[in-house]
């Protein structure tokens, strides 16, 4: 292989592949939209400097390796988070802490992981590249997940894929929840069930549901003085 010819496009693809990410889901941890990053992929968009910038942070990644192929993609020191292929979770792994309260508003999610939203990041074992960490207000499911804790949370990109009786964040039209997601009554129903007792099931639509994020790992805390 000729390295001279190997473009950030290419790098960026072999990013996607290292990661074990399709390109959609990639595209949404780094906080664009995936329609760009395969007008990007394909050239029909130029790789500027804000998107280098953005893979950079997001993924760990040297940005100079991105740009012009020269040092190393990652140091050979202090980025133990992303070695490959550790079962069970990857221990080390930095997952993004971002200032949004997944039940809050009604924007698309995927386009609120953007950089500037980041105010953190946190290691845990069993905690997945590609998991990232939002906040949840109010009572409807503790005491599994307490008011205002955090869950690391990943997209579901196949709804035929649900795994019964687990916890997702569930995007509607109108508003985003957190539920244990179960069996409707019939192939077209989902019920969303609550921890707290005190609420009732709701029974939806599957067609109603615009998108789906598995919840990984629950973090609850208190702060004593």
């Amino acid at each position: 292989m000729n390295y001279s010819d190997v473009t950030p496009a290419d790098r960026i693809r072999y990013l996607i592949s290292y990661f074990k990410m399709t390109q959609g889901a990639f595209a949404r941890r780094i906080g664009i939209d995936p329609a760009n990053m395969s007008k990007h992929l394909s050239g029909r968009l130029p790789v500027t400097d804000g998107l280098l910038n953005r893979i950079a942070v997001e993924m760990g990644v040297s940005k100079k390796w991105l740009a012009d192929g020269t040092e190393v993609p990652f140091a050979k020191t202090g980025h133990a988070d992303f070695n490959p292929g550790r079962p069970g979770g990857e221990v080390g792994v930095a997952v993004p802490i971002y200032d949004i309260d997944v039940v809050a508003g009604v924007d698309e999610l995927s386009r609120l992981f953007t950089v500037d939203r980041i105010i953190g990041h946190i290691s845990l074992p069993r905690l997945k590249r590609g998991d990232v960490i939002v906040r949840v207000s109010g009572d409807s499911m503790t005491p599994v997940i307490a008011d205002g804790g955090y869950i690391s949370i990943n997209p579901l990109n196949d709804m035929r894929n649900i795994l019964w009786g687990q916890i997702y964040v569930i995007v509607m039209e109108d508003y985003r929840l957190v539920k244990y997601l179960r069996r409707g009554g019939t192939d077209d129903e989902v019920r969303l069930v609550s921890a707290n007792p005190e609420y009732d099931d709701m029974v939806v639509d599957r067609r109603d549901i615009k998108a789906l994020y598995l919840v990984d790992a629950v973090i609850n805390y208190q702060l004593r003085c």
